[in-house]
């Protein structure tokens, strides 16, 4: 069995004890995407000597005592939006083909002081924008529990990575569900934290408002340690947050008697999957049966929280995107004539079709006589979203529901309908809406054996909350190898 197939906690264990060294980890990690990425194309950039010397300098500091924590010597992979100097940064797309940052993302950073190695980058859906990892210019991903399908997105190469065994765990980002939905479909487990937890410094911004960066990983217990490595104020971000419980692999308790859990009737309704349904209620009562209090409940403002997503998140793509010219990085189209005609053949060439999309549906949005009617009306819901959420965690201690209406789509469904693709968020998007914490963990598989997932959503800060019901329900089942990693 490979060193990829323990958690990160067990692994850094074995490291510690000298069963087994930091090198022989990271090589170990290695083979696995050399065996595998022909087949799944999980990775854009794989760092194969950097990793090497990053695991002989972590050695040297383990060995000297320097180096202790739960992810020294856990070899990890790194969502390609998040910059690494010296290391390609392509956010999936054509535009930033040939980038190399001159630095690195905070949330990296803390990672590698931690003592974790990284791999490389993986692959995504263009600087975020899709839900199923096929808008990447460097091709598509494939779902390692079967490659007929896709393995959600926007997240999807570092969610099939960790399934697939190719990393222990991985980052991610989440403007609207793109950690939880790929988690889900591909069967691991994936945290999206409240607003400002984490640095969002050296990530390159799809949505600023809506953006937060989390861990993937088997089981929650490592997203707890790694949450807790990346989780700190940070200056050089105007939204981060002073915070002094961030101790959360604190959480890590069986205990939930008492724990006041609410299930929205507006997430099970028409549009839910059937299967989906009954393992997600499945997993609800076994939360029950350890002790938890659940009722249902109506919240509010459902159907509204799809259109008023993406109304923001384009109009703030259509702005984030702007610095993208061909002037001063990234790919520049060869022939042109004039500056005009610079800008214009550059981005024509340089963005993808849905990234364009995105952009002209948020330029519109955002232009006179559209305002108020579109963004501004959009601004009013999130608002109200908010507020319904306030009201919600003032009766719960968490939520319940699914974390997508259905299991992975077949490779291709998803391009063919953009809108239908949407509305698969709408389970998720709120959460990003209001700035919530939010985890995705596998409760089953449907009847073509393909991962089901469940979400947890929490109140602002309220990560312990769902850290310790997700916990105490992955206490109850093992966790499922996807059959692809055990090839």
């Amino acid at each position: 069995m490979s060193l990829t197939s323990l958690t990160a906690v067990a692994l850094a264990k074995k490291i510690k004890a000298r069963e087994v060294s930091v090198e022989e980890a990271v090589r170990d990690s290695l083979t696995q995407i050399q065996q595998k990425e022909a087949d799944l194309h999980c990775f854009i950039t794989v760092d194969a000597d950097g990793a090497l010397r990053q695991a002989r300098e972590i050695q040297k500091a383990i060995d000297a005592g320097e180096c202790s924590g739960p992810l020294a010597g856990v070899p990890i992979a790194v969502k390609d939006n998040l910059c690494t100097r010296g290391l390609l940064t392509t956010c999936g797309s054509k535009i930033l083909s040939n980038f190399v940052p001159s630095y690195t993302a905070q949330a990296v950073y803390s990672l590698k002081q931690a003592g974790a190695v990284i791999l490389g980058k993986t692959n995504m859906d263009e600087f975020a924008m899709g839900s199923t990892t096929e808008t990447s210019y460097f091709g598509l991903t494939k779902n390692p529990w079967n490659l007929a399908y896709v393995p959600g997105g926007s997240s999807g190469g570092s969610c099939a990575a960790v399934a697939a065994e190719e990393c222990v765990c991985a980052l991610g980002t989440d403007t609207g569900g793109s950690i939880r939905q790929p988690g889900a479909w591909c069967g691991v487990t994936g945290l999206k934290p409240t607003y400002g937890t984490v640095s969002r410094y050296g990530l390159v911004a799809y949505g600023s408002s809506l953006d937060q960066i989390g861990p993937i990983a088997k089981d929650v217990a490592d997203c707890a340690a790694m949450l807790e490595a990346i989780a700190a104020y940070d200056k050089k971000d105007a939204t981060s947050m002073q915070r002094k419980d961030t101790d959360f692999t604190s959480a890590l308790s069986d205990d939930i008697k008492g724990m006041r859990i609410g299930i929205p009737r507006d997430y099970f309704k028409d549009g839910l999957d059937p299967q989906v349904k009954t393992a997600v209620l499945a997993a609800a009562d076994v939360l029950k049966e350890k002790g938890a209090v659940l009722k249902e409940f109506d919240l509010s403002l459902t159907d509204y929280a799809v259109p008023a997503y993406y109304v923001i998140a384009c109009a703030e793509a259509s702005s984030n995107l702007e610095r993208f010219d061909g002037i001063k990085y990234g790919y520049r189209a060869n022939a042109y004539e004039g500056l005009h005609m610079m800008y214009k053949k550059t981005r024509s060439e340089g963005f993808g079709a849905e990234v364009k999309r995105r952009i002209m549906l948020g330029s519109f949005v955002l232009s006179a006589g559209y305002y108020d009617a579109y963004y501004l009306k959009a601004l009013r819901t999130k608002a109200l979203i908010k507020q319904a959420f306030d009201t919600a965690f003032a009766s719960f201690d968490c939520i319940l529901g699914p974390a997508a209406p259905t299991t992975a789509l077949k490779i291709g469904q998803g391009l063919s309908d953009p809108l239908k693709m949407y509305l698969g968020d709408i389970y998720t998007v709120s959460v990003n809406l209001a700035g919530l914490p939010a985890i995705s963990i596998p409760v089953g598989t449907d009847d073509l054996g393909l991962p089901i997932g469940m979400q947890l959503i929490g109140g602002y800060f309220q990560e312990k909350n769902i850290i310790r019901a997700a916990y105490a329900f992955e206490q109850t089942r093992a966790y499922v190898r996807c059959p692809y990693a055990k090839q």
